[in-house]
């Protein structure tokens, strides 16, 4: 029994596997292959010295979701801690932006990510709208089979993509950096030095550019909380998941930063950089050749797949745990946990649907996928801010309960304090500039949505008690039973 629930699932998932999570949801293959030409095409590659900002920015924001991971190790993280720091209306309204990011996100790594690498490297078309969607589609299906099928499975699959992930990144970039270091004079600059790192695009306003080179950072640093998602299936959960997203956020932000400085030391010529479609698989063509880079391309591809693989089992569980408190239509089929394979079977399904329909509406509207990837970026740092929100309002009541492994103490207010800071700098640089306009719209859009759900029947649900925290609903039905 945890916090009023029945145990529903094993606990199968020990330190290195939670580790695993945090660091493939993160992902910084995904994150750098994706995100680098905008930082590099606005900013320049001066940009890669604005990836240890949104490092620490985002250390001190896992640092409160790990106190808040180590008191309360529930399936739906942010959802249960938001519900159960503020109320559960509140927390509704984290767990809607959640799984709004989740249904967006997933076909949009799938499409915007692998299909274009996957295609290139099976020799396919990489420009055939068509090509790319069913090389999506396929991936998608092959991840939420995994997560069907057993999530010790999905572990194994997450526990090889870490290797993925370093040597598809960090060993690339270091080869990568030797071979300049070795061969820099026979480039088409003449061989630039260590100080091209500090070149800014002349063409581009220093404070636009500052945000765009900010962005691969910021979108790529986000997730880490993925393995307190999973805190139900996990072994001593109070210990090892807090210690997991510490250690997957420290470990991205060094190996990003190794990465990126390798990969844009080693640009052999910056104006033809800048204009391929993948620029890092540019300049790795350069120095390697066409046949070792697919091989590169392969791991990095796997590194895609692992990430769609975890986010899908992380959705999941946050679509059983609103479930599980009945505030999601059909919530008594979502919060069922298949007795055979110990996986939230209709959750998984549903999550997979819901995929698949914005994939294929984005597909059929190029401008309209480009929009709701967009929103995906803001989308994770409202949660943080919000959940960081309720933290501080009631950070009081985790101080008194003193059943957490893993406490910030009196370094808790300024720690949070700075990353409340950090997350407002960046929900601005997200929402304000004109280019994000449209994406601020589809969050606005979303939201009305899950209000539209909330007035219509969740309120009635949660005064009548048969919605909301096991605490509340006992509560109510309490109080009806005096009255009657």
């Amino acid at each position: 029994m945890e916090a009023g629930y029945a145990s529903s699932f094993p606990r199968v998932l020990r330190r290195f596997a939670l580790f695993a999570i945090a660091f493939s949801v993160v992902s910084i293959t995904t994150g750098i292959f994706v995100n680098y030409a905008y930082g590099l095409t606005t900013l320049g590659p001066a940009a890669v010295w604005l990836w240890p900002v949104a490092a620490v920015g985002q250390l001190l924001v896992v640092l409160v979701l790990a106190e808040l991971a180590a008191h309360m190790p529930l399936a739906g993280a942010n959802y249960q801690w938001s519900a159960r720091l503020v109320n559960t209306g509140f927390g509704y309204t984290v767990g809607a932006l959640g799984l709004l990011y989740s249904a967006v996100g997933l076909p949009g790594i799938a499409l915007v990510g692998l299909a274009p690498l996957a295609a290139t490297v099976l020799g396919l078309d990489a420009s055939d709208p068509l090509t790319l969607l069913v090389v999506a589609v396929l991936a998608l299906l092959l991840a939420y089979a995994v997560n069907i099928v057993r999530v010790q499975l999905a572990a194994r699959v997450n526990n090889l993509a870490v290797f993925a992930e370093i040597v598809g990144t960090v060993v690339l970039s270091v080869l990568l950096l030797v071979l300049w270091a070795t061969h820099r004079g026979s480039t088409p600059d003449g061989g630039h030095g260590l100080g091209f790192l500090a070149v800014t695009n002349p063409g581009t306003p220093l404070a636009d550019g500052i945000v765009g080179g900010a962005l691969i950072g910021i979108f790529t640093l986000v997730g880490f909380e993925a393995a307190a998602d999973m805190a139900e299936e996990a072994v001593d959960a109070r210990r090892t998941v807090p210690r997991a997203m510490i250690v997957a956020a420290v470990v991205s932000g060094v190996l990003g930063l190794v990465a990126l400085v390798g990969f844009t030391v080693a640009i052999p010529d910056l104006a033809a950089v800048e204009a391929a479609p993948v620029p890092l698989a540019a300049i790795a063509t350069y120095w390697l050749g066409p046949v070792l880079t697919d091989v590169f391309l392969v791991i990095v591809v796997f590194s895609m797949f692992a990430l769609l693989v975890v986010a899908a089992a992380s959705n999941s569980r946050l679509i059983f745990a609103m479930a599980r408190d009945g505030l999601l239509p059909a919530s008594r089929a979502l919060r069922r946990v298949n007795a055979g394979t110990a996986t939230p079977v209709v959750a998984l399904v549903v999550s997979l649907v819901l995929c698949l329909a914005l994939l294929g509406y984005g597909t059929l509207d190029g401008s309209a996928f480009t929009i709701l990837v967009g929103a995906t970026a803001l989308v994770p740092y409202l949660i943080y801010l919000l959940t960081l929100g309720g933290y501080l309002a009631r950070r009081r009541r985790l101080r008194d309960e003193g059943v957490g492994s893993f406490s910030l103490g009196r370094a808790a207010l300024p720690v949070a304090g700075l990353a409340m800071l950090w997350l407002v700098v960046v929900v601005a640089a997200l929402t304000l500039p004109e280019a994000f306009r449209a994406a601020d719209y589809v969050v606005l859009g979303g939201l009305a949505l899950t209000g539209l759900w909330y007035v219509a029947v969740l309120r009635r649900r949660l005064r009548d008690g048969t919605a909301g925290l096991p605490q509340d609903s006992s509560s109510r039905r309490e109080k009806r039973l005096d009255l009657a």
